[in-house]
């Protein structure tokens, strides 16, 4: 399966704080390596660290960076661009080749992206053609990916685990 990592392009710190959050979480919960951040917003950037840290994995956040050059490098080192959209190709009809790639950088963005965007993608994916959530997309994306197996990962160095239960709420400190 391919390395995985999430551009969030777009984020508005007035007013994106809690989408952008939950777009990490849910690249982190569903086998993404980490998350760019294209905007200076430290608060987001430790939420989501801190998350990782007490949930455990090797999950990355790397805010303040500028997403043409974070494209161009991603590039540069072998791996290719997935940019979420509902204006792409149907999920479907590309998913078993993006499970070939070695390396996808996966652009979600907030509001309106740069025209630019969808020449600099290597593919423009749709999970459906109908507006919807970025966090939804992405992890319909990255559930398709990984077939599923992503749901029983697990995240080494955790110190909080969810032991799951019928009913009830149930955690333990590891």
């Amino acid at each position: 399966m391919p390395e995985i990592a999430v551009l969030r392009i777009g984020h508005r710190p007035e007013r994106d704080q809690r989408v952008t959050t939950h777009v990490g979480l849910t690249a982190r919960a569903l086998g993404a390596r980490g998350m760019f951040l294209a905007a200076d917003d430290r608060g987001v950037a430790e939420s989501i660290r801190d998350v990782a840290g007490r949930w455990g994995g090797d999950f990355f956040v790397t805010d303040g960076v500028r997403w043409k050059r974070c494209i161009q490098d991603w590039k540069d080192l072998g791996g290719i661009v997935v940019h979420l959209t509902m204006y792409g190709i149907n999920l479907p009809d590309v998913e078993a080749d993006l499970r070939t790639k070695d390396k996808i950088l996966v652009v979600v963005g907030a509001e309106k992206v740069p025209g630019e965007l969808y020449s600099l993608a290597d593919y423009n994916v749709a999970v459906t053609n109908q507006p919807h959530s970025e966090i939804a997309g992405l992890a319909v994306f990255l559930d398709h990916l990984f077939m599923g197996k992503e749901l029983s990962g697990e995240f080494p160095g955790a110190r909080i685990r969810v032991i799951p239960s019928r009913e009830g709420k149930f955690a333990e400190e590891v």
